[in-house]
């Protein structure tokens, strides 16, 4: 298999692009240069929101073809439909790396790839990440055709080069030792994919032919909350460290916002039905394997140390993680 990686330094495009690899196919990555492409890649450089940079990718492997090309980005929805017509005469099918944001929220409980969308426009500037993911599935849609776009619509995403801040803040607290907050329920399932399964699962599909809106993420049930957090703690935990679970509505009436300050975790209500109560049984048949939560943790912290304990982070993002000092007033300290 030839694959072209729009992207392919960084997180989901980096894990894609390594098991590929790791398969032996062919790939081609195309970035900005400001981060170094897996060993092993033919890297291609150019900013795909200029003339240049389409340019560049237009003239990208001297002309060759791809069997599919695999797309994470997730701004203005033209950038994909002008990235998509370079490639139309050149890749067998389009691969849109999505989100579960694409649905309507509120959101229900169990709900699976029929369930209402956001609008989208696919020749749109910015607008939210929601719209502007939608819009990217249907310029994808737009040029290539539906029946030769995968949309692999992916709930939270952990593991390692993780660069939003998750799942290293968490594995930062624990080390760092004594009383931890851990918000209840300790038995609350939570759902998120190890993005080495995304990028496993969605080569299958791309070797499979598959096509059309796939939700990936674990099953309810895989994890919950605390397994999650016990499992950082038995692989980062610091001196004294020690979990104290606190109820749901203590969290949010001290004002501690889900999310963004308690990374993956959400109380009980709309929005946990919305990000940790989805069907996966479309993608599951379709071969979706996910893998231990101890070993999400422990290869994440191990990349951790390499880099010196200190996880990359997006611009674009913001940082993740409670203040110590709200985190004690919280527990009484």
């Amino acid at each position: 298999m030839r694959l072209l990686m729009l992207g392919g330094t960084e997180f989901v495009g980096r894990a894609v692009a390594e098991a590929a690899l790791a398969r032996g196919w062919d790939v081609t990555v195309f970035h900005r240069g400001r981060h170094a492409a897996p060993e092993g890649v033919r890297a291609v450089h150019g900013d795909r929101t200029t003339a240049e940079g389409l340019a560049a990718l237009a003239d990208a492997d001297d002309g060759g073809t791809w069997d599919a090309v695999v797309d994470t980005w997730s701004g203005a929805p033209r950038v994909v439909r002008d990235a998509a017509r370079v490639l139309a005469g050149r890749a067998g099918r389009f691969v849109y790396v999505s989100s579960a944001s694409v649905y309507r929220f509120p959101g229900a409980a169990g709900s699976d790839e029929s369930y209402p969308l956001v609008e989208g426009d696919p020749d749109a500037d910015a607008v939210a990440y929601a719209e502007d993911k939608r819009g990217g599935e249907l310029a994808a849609e737009k040029v290539f055709g539906a029946e030769r776009v995968l949309h692999v619509r992916a709930g939270l995403i952990l593991g390692p080069y993780e660069n939003v801040g998750r799942l290293p803040w968490w594995l930062g607290r624990v080390a760092r030792g004594g009383p931890v907050l851990a918000p209840g329920p300790r038995d609350a399932a939570v759902q998120f994919v190890d993005v080495r399964d995304l990028a496993e699962w969605t080569l299958d599909a791309v070797a499979g032919g598959l096509s059309g809106p796939y939700n990936v993420v674990c099953p309810v049930g895989h994890v919950t909350m605390g397994e999650l957090l016990e499992a950082c703690v038995d692989v980062a935990g610091g001196p004294g460290v020690e979990l104290r679970w606190v109820a749901p509505e203590v969290v949010v009436d001290a004002g501690i916002a889900p999310w963004e300050e308690l990374p993956v975790w959400l109380p009980p209500g709309e929005l946990y039905d919305t990000l940790h109560d989805t069907a996966v049984g479309k993608a599951v048949a379709a071969g979706l394997r996910c893998r231990s939560v101890r070993e999400t943790v422990a290869d994440t912290f191990f990349w951790l140390r390499s880099l010196g304990g200190v996880a990359p982070q997006r611009s674009d993002r913001p940082r993740k993680g409670l203040d110590p000092e709200r985190e004690r007033a919280v527990l009484g300290l």
